[in-house]
């Protein structure tokens, strides 16, 4: 997916021509303050959002010229704070994923991608239970599995951490990486936690007002200079059995 000067305006942009090329069969996180333009670039890169300038190529073609049918074979999205308001089976819920290949008439063929995704997500138990009644982590990972049924290339995720614990955002995080590395899916994720992010992407691009300001693998970017810039307070990034984590330098001032 390539982004060649992608800018939303409001009064102010919001995000500010923003260039970047996110690879395929890879996860890619989004982090920085909250304001960067993080989710609103994925708006408009899931054409949820219009853009005020700038092109989206989505394999080779623009966002713009997709037929929405065919995009939604291509790419599929979870807003942040996505919440079901009807009664209505797990099961139920996953075959809206099929949608844009059914239009409601499902086959012997999307039944068996149903339950893969079921079973892929850990959730053949919860088939017949109301969606309402979920846990976060338990929703948050019915969600995935509808995407899963929709079988897109492309899963672009706004925040999908939000109020989950750390068992339940690392049950999450470990089945999109499962998602990229044995179903090569290529997914693209806002998030907050940047150990998080260290732990579990391939590439990690970093916004702040509006720009991308770095985008590149998780060694290049989890340094102590690029993240204390990021992020405007003192931090240091330690090796722990190969990763790299980020920590708060107590006590100290920029």
């Amino acid at each position: 997916m390539q982004l060649k000067g992608v800018t939303k305006k409001y009064r102010h942009p919001v995000v500010d021509h923003v260039d970047l090329e996110v690879s395929k069969h890879r996860l890619t996180s989004f982090i920085g303050p909250n304001g960067a333009g993080k989710s609103t670039l994925l708006g408009m890169m899931s054409r949820l959002l219009p853009k005020n300038e700038g092109l989206i190529y989505i394999n080779g073609q623009e966002i713009e010229t997709w037929n929405s049918t065919e995009l939604a074979k291509e790419l599929a999205v979870l807003k942040q704070n996505q919440q079901v308001h009807v009664s209505m089976t797990v099961e139920e819920f996953v075959r809206f994923g099929r949608f844009p290949y059914t239009k409601g008439k499902i086959t012997k063929s999307d039944e068996q991608i149903v339950e893969e995704a079921l079973k892929n997500t850990n959730l053949l138990d919860f088939r017949t239970q109301d969606i309402c009644t979920l846990s976060g982590g338990q929703y948050q990972r019915a969600l995935i599995a509808m995407v899963l049924a929709q079988d897109t290339e492309w899963i672009l995720l706004d925040e999908p951490l939000n109020h989950l614990d750390m068992k339940q955002a690392y049950e999450v995080m470990n089945l999109l990486r499962f998602l990229v590395d044995e179903k090569g899916k290529s997914i693209v994720i806002v998030m907050h936690d940047l150990n998080m992010a260290s732990n579990f992407s391939d590439e990690i691009a970093c916004f702040k007002n509006g720009k991308c300001i770095i985008h590149d693998t998780v060694d290049k970017v989890m340094k102590e200079e690029i993240l204390s810039n990021l992020y405007e307070i003192p931090l240091e990034v330690v090796e722990i059995h190969g990763k790299k984590i980020c920590i708060i330098k107590n006590g100290e001032k920029q």
